[in-house]
């Protein structure tokens, strides 16, 4: 053998010996079935390209509701909105006109509006706590000390529910631990039990425990996703106002207690900052995903002088801080989604919007129109013209997958569903349109689905289905991904159906 051939064979082995590369395998897939999947997060997003996710700021439809009965005055606060039975109603926290300086002041009531279409709002006149003078006032629970400062009640969709115990609510402080109600209509409340239900020592999240801990608007709710009760409620750790989460089978023992946790789309840590109410809920269209509308507090940072606080009547104490609404979610376990860091509801114009807790959104968030949701949200916290405002967004519309002119693509992780048509919430400009492919897990299209064979869809709709030239129940049950070939639109949900 010649030395020339040595060498050529000599070089060619590693070629030949060499394994090729490993494929990646794709995830495994993301069972969605039917449920409607929002894009607030990134849990159906494998890729993005020329494409974001954006959140979308509600628009300001006004006033709705003052602060204006003698026992409410102007440190009424911690709004919680149920829609039910045809009806709108507003629980929160009144303090009368000169306010208090302890949580557990026996002064504090819990005051009830209702409305037929959240957006006009009345008081009921109810025999059942009178105060100032007056037969009749619009007070559901009072002579309760510390449970009045952060009552918050919620529809108990458990299946079984007790008729008596409908509704459910949670109160109390620190120092008297919270206190669970339950009541048939929403307006007659008892305590479901003397003790409290959970005490500090019960939700210490480490040795070390906290100092304080429910002193704001601890929420409750039942989740159909995790079959059990959740109250997500208020900690401190390492100064700064935290969530923790807690679990339960019947409303009245608890287990597990977390301390949340805040992520970046992509998984990074976020910034822990001061999150004073948390408002999580699940979303009324989608309940395995809980939103949360937390007050974002920033203690010692003024924007008004004392001369503007003067001017606007703020109470001395409560014009120091400033404070906006923040867009978070989970779907379970220990971790919210901050995609999002940017305010969700930024303060308005003028030194009434400058001024300490105020902008804290309501608990939940709730349909008022074929299209609308609303949500709503305290301002002028401390003031003579405090009073509950409210913000519009179309449904599903917290944020979407966005693509500007030029034009983007969003591939999902591979999934499996039920059913035979697939629908979207979208918008397009007039130029604009989307397109959608459906792929198999290793990405290449699959005949009948691929991108030719879709129609274009351009409009702004709440569902409307993609049009396909097969029949997507050929497909249901088997991993595909998604593949939105989008122009200047914006794609905020979507689901499977019949």
């Amino acid at each position: 053998m010649t030395r020339r051939l040595a060498t050529t064979l000599l070089a060619l082995i590693p070629l030949v010996a060499a394994p090729s590369p490993a494929r990646a395998e794709p995830p495994e897939a993301v069972d969605v079935g039917q449920r409607r999947e929002l894009f607030v997060d990134r849990h159906l997003i494998d890729t993005l390209s020329g494409a974001e996710l954006r959140m979308h700021r509600p628009v300001d439809r006004g006033p709705v509701l003052s602060f204006d009965r003698p026992w409410e005055g102007t440190f009424a606060a911690y709004v919680t909105i149920i829609h039910a039975d045809g009806k709108y109603r507003a629980y929160y926290r009144g303090m009368g006109a000169g306010g208090v300086r302890k949580d557990s002041d026996p002064v504090q009531v819990i005051c009830l509006a209702e409305s037929d279409d959240g957006v006009r709002w009345t008081k009921p006149a109810l025999d059942l706590f009178p105060r100032a003078g007056e037969p009749t006032t619009n007070i559901v629970l009072a002579d309760a000390a510390a449970v009045t400062h952060n009552f918050a009640p919620f529809l108990d969709s458990r299946p079984g529910v007790d008729p008596a115990e409908r509704y459910k609510a949670i109160g109390g402080v620190h120092e008297q631990g919270l206190s669970a109600y339950a009541s048939p209509d929403g307006v007659h409340w008892k305590r479901m039990r003397d003790a409290p239900v959970l005490t500090r020592e019960d939700v210490q999240v480490d040795a070390g425990g906290d100092a304080y801990v429910f002193d704001s608007q601890n929420v409750a709710f039942w989740s159909d996703a995790e079959r059990k009760y959740l109250l997500y409620y208020r900690v401190f750790r390492d100064d700064r106002r935290r969530i923790a989460r807690v679990e339960s089978d019947d409303f009245l023992a608890w287990r597990n207690p977390t301390l949340m946790e805040y992520r970046r789309g992509d998984g990074e840590p976020a910034p822990v900052e001061h999150l004073y109410t948390n408002q999580t809920h699940p979303y009324f269209r989608a309940p395995h995903v809980y939103i949360a509308t937390a007050a974002r507090f920033m203690p010692g940072r003024r924007a008004i002088t004392a001369e503007q606080a003067k001017a606007i009547g703020v109470d001395p104490g409560y014009f120091n801080d400033v404070s906006d609404a923040i867009l978070m979610s989970t779907r379970g376990g220990n971790v919210y989604d901050r995609s999002f860091m940017e305010a969700f509801v930024a303060p308005g114009v003028g030194p009434g919007n400058w001024t300490s807790r105020t902008n804290y959104p309501a608990l939940n968030v709730v349909q008022t129109g074929p299209d609308e949701m609303s949500l709503y949200v305290n301002q002028e916290y401390g003031q003579p013209t405090a009073h509950l405002r409210r913000y519009g967004m179309r449904l599903d519309g917290f944020a979407s997958v966005h693509a500007d002119y030029d034009g983007g693509e969003m591939t999902t992780k591979p999934l499996t569903f039920r059913g035979s048509r697939l629908l979207l919430n979208f918008a397009t400009s007039a130029a604009g349109g989307i397109r959608v492919e459906i792929q198999r897990p290793d990405g290449t299209p699959i005949p009948g689905f691929a991108l030719a064979d879709c129609a274009e869809l351009i409009g702004n709709e709440i569902e409307r289905p993609v049009a396909f030239a097969g029949g997507l129940d050929s497909l249901a049950g088997q991993p595909v991904r998604l593949r939105f070939v989008m122009k200047d639109a914006d794609l905020f949900a979507l689901r499977f159906a019949d």
